[in-house]
């Protein structure tokens, strides 16, 4: 009961778990910076009591953050069909993504310095309806530069009505 709306005929490709330690890192980044900046004017104006409660806050939300994190990653997958890719994701609302390989105008594959230094990558899928674009996140490189090579053939020759 994973997926009511998806179909059950598919072999479900699962993203990489590095995806939630890039996604962890960049939490535990901007939790340092929120901490920080809340820390300072709070312990000089109010009482270092207030910045000590505000950093145990953000502590307590990157924590919470950590566990979703991981959730989350663990929810997205594709599937290569015959005439589509499917892309689903989310934990409390599901989201399933069909884009015909005939509706695609490009695909692209992009990576970050903290992507790139943990060996993932993104493949953007752009469509003429902004609706049906869809994006994998945390794909080995290897294969993110495979399925744009494949997809745009795919585009391309359905795009032609080969």
């Amino acid at each position: 009961m994973d997926d009511l709306f998806a179909p059950s005929d598919v072999s479900w490709t699962p993203v990489s778990p590095k995806l939630a330690a890039v996604r962890r890192v960049t939490a535990a980044i901007l939790c340092g910076v929120v901490a920080v900046a809340g820390l300072v004017p709070l312990g000089l104006m109010l009482s270092w009591l207030y910045g000590g409660l505000w950093v145990l806050l953000v502590a307590a939300v990157f924590g919470w953050s950590w566990v979703l994190i991981g959730r989350n990653q663990r929810s997205w997958k594709y599937a290569e069909r015959e005439d589509e890719l499917l892309v689903s994701h989310g934990i409390m609302f599901r989201q399933l993504v069909v884009v015909p390989y005939g509706r695609m105008q490009f695909v692209d594959v992009a990576a970050g310095p903290l992507e790139r230094s943990y060996g993932i990558a993104t493949v953007e899928l752009h469509t003429a309806t902004p609706a049906t674009d869809a994006k994998i996140p945390g794909l080995h490189p290897d294969e993110a530069s495979r399925l744009r090579d494949r997809l745009s053939a795919l585009g391309q020759a359905q795009a032609w009505g080969l």
